[in-house]
C-alpha cells in the first residue's frame, strides 16, 4: 500500500516530478563531470610523462608539479653538469611555455637529439622529425582536434610554424618545437623549464637523484615512474578547493530544488494528510511517505544524471578530441551518495512540517 501511495503521489504532477528529477540529474553530473575533468587532466599528463622514457625529471626551484604551468627556467648548463654525474646516459632539456590562444595547451620545445636518446624518439604517423627553426610536429589527437595535416601552417606564439611530422600520442605532450626558437620566442635564451635524464640502467635512478640532490639542493627532482601517483588534486595547489566548491554549489542546487518540490508537496496534500491522520495514520508514517517518494526521485534523478555524465562526456569529446574526462565507479558512488544526503535533508523538514499538522484544521484546508 505504501509503495503504490508513493507512486501515484510521485506522478500526480509529472511536470513537477521531472523537474526534480533534472535537479538531482544536474547535481550528479556536474559533480560526475568536474571531478572527471580535473582527473582525467592530471592522468592523462601523468600518462604522457611516464611515457616519455626518461627516469627523473629536474625541475627548478618552487617549481609546481603541472610542469606547465611552473616558471623560471634554469640555464641550459645545468643540463650539462647533470650530464657528467655517474650512472648518466643521457639528458635531455625541455622548455615548456602555455599556450591559451585557441586552446589550452603546453608547448614543448625539444633538442630533438638528445631527446631522442632519453625516449627512444618518436612514433612517426606522417612526415619527419624536426629540422629547420620554424618546423613544429603534433601528435595525432592534436592534429585531428586542429585538423591540421603534413604540410600545412599552424600559427602558434604569434609565429608560422610548418607542420612536417604527425606522430603517436603518449608521450611528453602534444605541440613540439626546437628548442632554440621557442628559447628566443619566450625570451628564455640557453633556458630549459626541466631536464629528463635517462640512466644507464633504471636500478641507478635512486643513486643518481642522490647525486643530483647534492649538486641541487634547492630543485624538485621527481622519479618518472612515481609520477602517476603524484599527480592528485591535492597536490595541485587550490585544485581541491575548486573540485570542493563545485561539488558544494552542485549540492546547493539540488537541495533546494528538492526543497521547494517537496514544500510545494506538503501544501498541496493538505487535506489528504488530513485524511491519513483522521484514518489513524502516525507521523511516522507521514514522515516515511514523504521521504520514501523524496528517496525514490533522487534514485530515477541519480540515474539520469548518470546517463547525462556519459552524453556530455561524448559531447566535449567530439567537440575537443584532445579533452580527457574520466568517470569512475567510484565517484558515481560518492555523487550518488552526495544526492540522496541532499536530497532527503531537502526534505526533512517539510516532512516534519506535514507530520505535524491537525487532522482537522488539515481537512477544512482550502
Amino acid at each position: 500500500m505504501m509503495r503504490e501511495f508513493v507512486w501515484r503521489n510521485l506522478f500526480h504532477r509529472p511536470l513537477r516530478t521531472i523537474i526534480g528529477v533534472m535537479a538531482v540529474a544536474v547535481e550528479v553530473a556536474l559533480v560526475v563531470l568536474i571531478v572527471g575533468l580535473t582527473s582525467g587532466l592530471l592522468h592523462e599528463t601523468a600518462k604522457r610523462i611516464e611515457g616519455i622514457g626518461a627516469d627523473i625529471m629536474v625541475q627548478a626551484p618552487a617549481a609546481q608539479i603541472l610542469i606547465g604551468f611552473s616558471g623560471s627556467p634554469m640555464p641550459i648548463k645545468v643540463g650539462d653538469k647533470i650530464a657528467e654525474l655517474k650512472y648518466v646516459q643521457a639528458v635531455a632539456p625541455a622548455l615548456l611555455t602555455f599556450n591559451t590562444t585557441g586552446g589550452v595547451e603546453t608547448v614543448w620545445g625539444i633538442d630533438p637529439k638528445s631527446f631522442r636518446d632519453v625516449s627512444n624518439g618518436f612514433v612517426f604517423l606522417a612526415g619527419r622529425d624536426l629540422q629547420d627553426p620554424d618546423d613544429i610536429l603534433l601528435d595525432d589527437w592534436a592534429a585531428k582536434a586542429k585538423k591540421l595535416k603534413v604540410g600545412d601552417t599552424y600559427h602558434l606564439l604569434n609565429h608560422d610554424w610548418n607542420v612536417v611530422g604527425m606522430v603517436e600520442h603518449g608521450k611528453a605532450g602534444r605541440l613540439f618545437v626546437p628548442i632554440t626558437t621557442l628559447q628566443d620566442l619566450s625570451g628564455a635564451h640557453d633556458k630549459a623549464t626541466i631536464f629528463l635524464v635517462k640512466c644507464t640502467r633504471a636500478d641507478h635512478a635512486d643513486d643518481v637523484i642522490a647525486e643530483i640532490k647534492e649538486l641541487l639542493p634547492n630543485h624538485p627532482i621527481r622519479p618518472l615512474k612515481e609520477f602517476m601517483t603524484l599527480m592528485t588534486s591535492t597536490n595541485i595547489p587550490g585544485l581541491q578547493a575548486f573540485i570542493n566548491a563545485m561539488i558544494a554549489l552542485a549540492v546547493t542546487i539540488g537541495l533546494l530544488v528538492i526543497f521547494l518540490t517537496m514544500y510545494t508537496t506538503v501544501l498541496e496534500r493538505t487535506r489528504d494528510i488530513g485524511v491519513l491522520k483522521s484514518l489513524g495514520a502516525s507521523k511516522l508514517l507521514i514522515v516515511r511517505a514523504l521521504l520514501a517518494e523524496t528517496t525514490l526521485l533522487c534514485v530515477l534523478g541519480i540515474a539520469t544524471g548518470v546517463g547525462l555524465s556519459y552524453v556530455a562526456r561524448a559531447g566535449f569529446v567530439m567537440i575537443f578530441p584532445t579533452l580527457s574526462i574520466l568517470i569512475t565507479f567510484d565517484w558515481i558512488l560518492r555523487a550518488g551518495l552526495i544526492a540522496i544526503a541532499g536530497a532527503i535533508f531537502g526534505a526533512s523538514y517539510p516532512a516534519w512540517m506535514a507530520s505535524r499538522k491537525d487532522p482537522v484544521e488539515a481537512l477544512t484546508y482550502d
